[in-house]
């Protein structure tokens, strides 16, 4: 089992705005490719990020996953759509393995 784990900074006064994005970008995983991130907000350090955080089977489903996303218009639109909301740089992604 492969958990994928995505990190992102807020920008300054956009958490509502980022919080709604981020459950529209997860109902529009699972509906469209079956994964469901879960949105997770931190208790400790900068209060001022958004997770999420999916599990799949291994790193083919995940690899075959990003790769449509990547090829799907309109997922990429949101992205772009919302990209306001985060600071510039600021993504980071973390793959574990689920022993």
């Amino acid at each position: 089992m492969i958990i994928f784990v995505r990190t992102a900074s807020v920008s300054a006064g956009k958490m509502g705005e980022a919080l709604a994005f981020a459950n529209e970008i997860s109902a529009y995983m699972k509906k469209h490719y079956g994964v469901e991130p879960g949105v997770m907000l931190p208790v400790g350090g900068n209060p001022n990020r958004i997770a999420w955080r999916a599990e799949y089977e291994g790193l083919g489903q995940l690899d075959q996953i990003m790769g449509k996303t990547m090829a799907d218009s309109d997922y990429r639109a949101m992205i772009t759509k919302n990209a306001h909301l985060f600071i510039e740089g600021s993504v980071e992604d973390a793959i574990w393995h689920k022993l």
